[in-house]
Parts: C-alpha cells; sequence; structure tokens
C-alpha cells in the first residue's frame, strides 16, 4: 500500500469489509434457500389447501355465490396462516351465467351430442337453431377463406372448426389451439355464419366437453359459440370425410354482462428494510362453473399460500414484503389482475410470479428481467436444479393474470413451468376434480416458490423495471 494516503487506505478497507459483509449475506441467503427447498419438499400443506376450497366451496365462477364463499374461505385461511395485511380489494366486473344446452346431428344420422357452451357466448332463441355445417379442418383454414370476397361456405351454416390440440409438456399445443375457442365466432360470423361449433380444446378422448372464454367483435354479429366434445368431433370429421352433407340441431341459452363484484384476495409477509418493495406470487381464485376447479387452479393458490407459510415459518423475514395474491376473474377477463394493477401500480414490483398450470411437477425456470438481475437468476436455478428445475432462460411466459402485469407495467416475472403433458385432459370441465389433483407433486412447487420469493425479496439488485416509469 506504499504511497496511499491515510484515506485511500480507509476507503479501500471500507471497500473490502463491505465487500465481505454482502458476500456473507449472500451465503446466508443461500444457505436459507437451501433450507426452503428441504424442508418444502416435505411439506403436505398445499393439498390439505386444495382439499379444503374443493370440499367446502367448489367451483367458483366471478361474481357467483360461490366465489363470495371462496374469498371468505381464502380471508379466514390466510389469517389462520399467520400473514399478515390479509384483505380483499374489491373487482367490479361483468359475469357471464351459464343456461341449459344440449345438441344433436340431425343429419345424415341422428347422434346426441355433448357440447358446453363456451363463456361469453350469446343464446340462440328459445327454439334454438337447425342448419347445416359448412367444415374446416382447422382455424387457418376458416382464417385463410376471404370475408367479403365472395360467397362463403359458412354463410347461413353453423360453422365447424376440427382444430386439434397438441399434447405437451410445456402447454404450447393448447396455446396454439385455443384460437379457435377465442376467435372462431368472429371469423365465422364475418363469413354470414349462424354460430360456431368447436372441437374441444383438450387432449382427452373423453366424452365430455370443455368450456373457456371467446369474445366477440363489435363490429361483427354476435353468433353462439358452443365446443363439442373430443369424441363427437371425431365423429363429424368421419361423416364428413365420407362426403355426407352434415345438420347440426342445437338450442344454447345463457345470460352476458351481468354486473357483479368480486375481490382479489391479499395477504403479505411484511419486509424488513426495502417493505415498501414487493414480490408478488400469486394464482386465480375463481374457476369454471364445471368441475370442481381443483387443478385450475385450486392446485395454485394451495402452492403460493402453502410457500407464504414456508417463508414465514422459516426463520427469517424477507428484506421486502413478499405478498399473495389470489386473482379474480382470471377466467372471463382478466379482471383481477387489471384491477389489481391499476390499484398498485406506484408499488415497485420486485417480482410478479403466478402458479396457474395444474399441479404438475416443475421442470423449468425462465424470468423476464433486467440483465443485471440475471446472476440472481442463475442463483435460483443452482438451488432449484437438483429438485429437477433447469435454468431456461430469459423470455418467461408467465401464467396470464402474471402476463397482464407485465404487458401493462413492465414489472419483472419468473416463470415456474409445470409439466402440462395431462392438464388439458381435464382443463375446464367437469373432470377437473380432487381425484385429478397428484398430491406428491405439489410440495415441489412449493418448495420452489419459496425459493424464489425469499432469493428475489433478499436481492442487492433490482429485477426492473422493463418499461420505463
Amino acid at each position: 500500500m506504499k504511497g496511499l494516503t491515510r484515506r485511500q487506505v480507509a476507503v479501500w478497507c471500507g471497500a473490502l469489509a463491505a465487500g465481505a459483509s454482502a458476500r456473507a449475506s449472500v451465503d446466508a441467503d443461500s444457505a436459507h434457500a437451501l433450507l426452503l427447498r428441504t424442508r418444502g419438499l416435505a411439506d403436505t400443506r398445499a393439498y390439505e389447501l386444495v382439499e379444503s376450497l374443493v370440499t367446502e366451496v367448489g367451483a367458483r365462477p366471478a361474481g357467483s355465490p360461490n366465489d363470495a364463499r371462496a374469498v371468505a374461505w381464502a380471508l379466514a385461511r390466510l389469517q389462520g396462516l399467520g400473514l399478515s395485511n390479509v384483505r380483499a380489494d374489491p373487482v367490479a366486473l361483468r359475469t357471464w351465467q351459464r343456461g341449459p344446452a344440449h345438441a344433436r346431428l340431425s343429419a345424415p344420422f341422428i347422434h346426441p351430442l355433448v357440447i358446453t357452451a363456451l363463456g361469453n357466448s350469446v343464446a340462440t332463441s328459445p327454439d334454438g337453431l337447425d342448419a347445416e355445417i359448412a367444415y374446416y379442418a382447422d382455424f387457418d383454414a376458416l382464417k385463410g377463406e376471404a370475408a367479403g370476397s365472395g360467397p362463403s361456405r359458412a354463410q347461413g351454416r353453423i360453422v365447424f372448426i376440427d382444430e386439434k390440440t397438441e399434447r405437451t409438456r410445456d402447454g404450447g399445443g393448447y396455446s396454439r389451439a385455443m384460437l379457435a375457442r377465442v376467435a372462431g365466432a368472429v371469423e365465422a360470423a364475418r363469413r354470414g355464419a349462424l354460430a360456431v361449433a368447436i372441437r374441444s380444446i383438450g387432449t382427452d378422448q373423453d366424452r365430455i366437453a370443455h368450456t373457456g372464454a371467446m369474445l366477440y367483435d363489435a363490429q361483427v354479429a354476435r353468433i353462439p359459440a358452443l365446443a363439442v366434445s373430443v369424441p363427437d368431433a371425431n365423429l363429424i370429421a368421419r361423416l364428413h370425410a365420407r362426403g355426407h352433407t352434415l345438420r347440426m340441431q342445437f338450442n344454447l341459452q345463457a345470460n352476458s354482462a351481468v354486473a357483479a363484484t368480486s375481490h382479489n384476495v391479499i395477504a403479505e409477509i411484511p419486509g424488513t428494510d426495502i417493505t415498501d418493495e414487493v414480490v408478488l406470487i400469486g394464482a386465480h381464485l375463481d374457476s369454471w362453473d364445471l368441475g370442481q376447479g381443483a387443478l385450475d387452479d385450486g392446485a395454485g393458490v394451495g402452492i403460493v399460500m402453502a410457500a407464504a407459510k414456508l417463508l414465514l415459518d422459516a426463520g427469517r423475514r424477507p428484506r421486502r414484503t413478499v405478498r399473495v395474491v389470489l386473482f379474480a376473474n382470471e377466467e372471463n377477463g382478466f379482471d383481477g389482475a387489471i384491477g389489481y394493477g391499476e390499484r398498485y401500480k406506484h408499488v415497485v414490483h420486485q417480482l410478479v410470479g403466478e402458479s396457474d398450470l395444474g399441479a404438475g411437477a416443475v421442470w423449468r425456470l425462465r424470468s423476464r428481467v433486467r440483465d443485471e438481475a440475471l446472476p440472481v437468476i442463475r442463483a435460483m436455478a443452482e438451488v432449484l436444479g437438483p429438485i429437477g428445475i433447469a435454468d431456461a432462460g430469459n423470455a418467461a411466459a408467465p401464467g396470464p393474470d402474471a402476463g397482464v402485469l407485465l404487458r401493462r407495467h413492465g414489472w419483472p416475472v419468473v416463470e415456474l413451468t409445470q409439466d402440462a403433458s395431462n392438464y388439458f385432459d381435464v382443463h375446464h370441465t367437469d373432470n377437473d376434480t380432487l381425484a385429478k389433483v397428484d398430491a406428491t407433486t405439489l410440495p415441489q412447487n412449493v418448495a420452489a416458490w419459496a425459493v424464489v420469493a425469499w432469493l428475489a425479496a433478499q436481492s442487492q439488485t433490482a429485477f426492473g423495471p422493463l418499461l420505463p416509469r
């Protein structure tokens, strides 16, 4: 140190001490993450919570009496877990209510069809509808028929879209197929169709129909929309392949745009020294009216609540506030995520994550954070690697509510991708029941979310913002 002044030596020594302290803090945080991983793998609370929600509430479409019961259930459970600042933020919304629906092929042979209305569909007349079917092999085939360029096969008919859903580990097959459900009615109506029916967006071969949200365009006529079970879709395809002219009779009743109120349910583990910044781990509390909402998204609700309890009981409080959010109406409008973002848009969110892909084991970690934060993501991956979770880069496509917050507010996200190979067998159906939840895979999910939340909360580096403030 020859030639240095006393002040320079003091500054240099201080920097060394600060660096050593920071390294010690990081080492302690990593050790705690390992503890969370170990304890999480033995944690059975997530399944207990899913079982409680399914048994005591059941299906909980947004704005329904069961939705209100689910909110009360969540408030009581979060308080019982010992979390702080437990509250329910109101969310105004317009609900859609399912009525009776039935259908059959009336030509060339009579066959009853297993169907379900798609969410937001308008009703038929009280007498129903009887018309010829215009068959399209997939959504691209319908889109490829230019609207307004001349007479369409769809004109005056019921469009049937035979879009198949590929079974994939990451759920990508569903993401590609769901355009037929979401936009099929608009494209069919542009071509003069009376209604649209789709092959259920699912990977099963069971005679059950899959519901889900569809959308209208204010510039296009609103036509009824329904999904047909996969075996019945196969029947339609076979008859079409034989060259037959097909007719369908169906009656579908529903109420649209009914004013209602739901709630985002929120609870926290307050931070120590960066308490005004938030690490959010979430799921959605609502479900479709079919089934029990056990996988979608009861499993996610149980996972993030259990992860928060694990953090709370592990002996160290996080630097940033860890916030559990159970979003309202993810299924049919994202009102909860939109409302949450508006209410808390001035709060710094270090991270947003969402568990909403069933109960399968997590196999991949992906992030969407600033480059400066990638070493922290790699540290997460090092802890999670031994339990089967690989680092897959910085191009995350997070759960639906988290995706809304990423796009609207630029909040950083982490995606813990679950194995969705079998998820779309029961997704949005009567078969989404507790029996389909694998209790053995939930602890790994709990461990993973606890590790991610902890290391994000402790990080010396800001993960965002990803958009200019």
